[in-house]
């Protein structure tokens, strides 16, 4: 299942959503915007490293490294939101 099909969109929005719970329990800390925007955050770093897993050949759906990938991602991109609204 691609990342590209319906479900593998599904699965990885699934996979972000926790990613993005386990990255605010990772990095403690008043966020700017609430628990549905980390929500948020995590699903988008969940796709982004869903998609560059899949590219590069090292992550998919299926496997432990893909949901490993979208913690890392979340975390990322989670990190980077809270850099940008203190700078403001």
């Amino acid at each position: 299942m691609g990342l590209l099909e319906s479900n593998g969109w599904i699965v990885w929005i699934i996979i972000g959503g926790l990613a993005g719970a386990i990255a605010k329990l990772l990095m403690p800390g008043k966020d700017p915007g609430g628990c549905i925007v980390t929500i948020l955050l995590g699903i988008a770093g969940a796709l982004l490293a869903g998609f560059i897993g899949q590219s590069l050949g090292l992550a998919s759906t299926a496997n432990g490294a893909g949901f490993i990938g979208a913690i890392i991602g979340a975390f990322v991109i989670l990190f980077i939101y809270r850099l940008i609204l203190r700078r403001r």
